[in-house]
């Protein structure tokens, strides 16, 4: 593990803590947890209630990536499931959830979605942990909704990062343009299943290996299923450009600003060999928002919570061992 060290990484960033806790041992065969719907603002959302094995819990909320969904936080929910009653949530237009309404697939209104059910589920002030996309939209809700967010757990948040440079990321972004999203469709639909999950869980893994079959398995699923989902490439382009209009902003209402309002403990936890964004916005991040210590994980890619969990269970755990345990009156 490092800390604030590396390519790109110099600077004082402060470390994340660790917690030592025991922890269960990761079972690679654990089906993901059991769904259900919720009305949110008069819309559908799946959510997986990711059953505790204590009573002395926290909730907890899980916010995925692009193109994921709640099934992305099985083994690390699990490994937590003795320290927080956690929700893992499907974004608008991904996995069981409904379309955004009016096609709204902006970084503030996935934003609105979470800060909603926390809200109606009654559950606030939460630990918020998010991954990518879900990420960035946990620095929101952190941000504008502080009284709904009790620790904010980062795993590579997409922040903006406007640098030309060669990465698979720069494929993504296409879908943000119309007449390339069209082109992007038509090569898709010429590669089989299988071989399209392969080629995203390479990008989004340092060592591909490292998937059990369990887990590829239902990868592949859960893609087979998104196509017969007639909203999920507009899901998909909408929330691309929902970033990729973030990263053009400036001043007070840029993310990087907005980071910078956090007030709630933060673990950033960042995978060196992550393809998508990039770990030198691992310091910048933790140096911005007040007080966030700093996890880079070497030989780990953009899902450290899928390719390394534990590491990424102890920072979240680091950050409620600084507070005290036990539910909200």
């Amino acid at each position: 593990m490092r800390f604030g060290t590396g390519r790109g990484l110099s600077g004082p960033v402060s470390a994340a803590r660790l917690s030592d806790v025991e922890l269960p041992a990761i079972d690679p065969n654990r089906p993901p947890y059991p769904a259900e719907t919720m009305l949110v603002d008069g819309r559908a959302v799946l959510v997986r209630h990711t059953q505790p094995t204590s009573s002395a819990v926290e909730p907890a909320v899980y916010v995925h990536g692009l193109g994921g969904s709640s099934t992305n936080w099985t083994d690390l929910a699990a490994l937590l499931a003795g320290h927080v009653d956690g929700l893992a949530l499907d974004l608008p237009g991904f996995g069981g959830s409904d379309p955004a309404r009016g096609g709204d697939y902006s970084l503030a209104a996935h934003a609105r979605v979470v800060a909603r059910l926390i809200e109606q589920r009654d559950v606030g002030p939460v630990h918020l942990a998010g991954n990518s996309l879900g990420g960035a939209v946990s620095v929101l809700v952190a941000a504008q909704r502080p009284e709904l967010v009790k620790t904010l757990t980062l795993v590579s948040p997409a922040m903006p990062d406007l640098r030309p440079r060669r990465s698979p990321a720069v494929l993504i972004g296409a879908f943000a343009v119309p007449g390339l999203r069209q082109i992007g469709d038509r090569y898709m639909a010429r590669s089989t299943v299988e071989a399209r999950v392969r080629g995203v869980l390479n990008v989004c893994f340092a060592d591909p290996s490292l998937i059990p079959e369990v887990r590829l398995a239902e990868a592949i699923a859960e893609e087979r299923k998104m196509l017969t989902v007639p909203w999920a490439g507009a899901a998909f382009a909408g929330s691309v450009r929902g970033l990729v209009a973030t990263y053009l902003r400036r001043g007070p209402r840029s993310l990087w600003a907005q980071a910078a309002r956090i007030s709630a403990p933060t673990a950033v936890v960042w995978g060196e060999a992550d393809q998508l964004v990039d770990v030198v916005l691992a310091p910048r991040t933790a140096r911005t928002i007040p007080g966030a210590g700093l996890l880079v994980l070497p030989n780990v890619g953009h899902t450290a919570h899928l390719e390394s969990p534990e590491p990424v269970a102890r920072a979240m755990l680091g950050l409620l061992e600084r507070r005290p345990v036990g539910r909200r009156a």
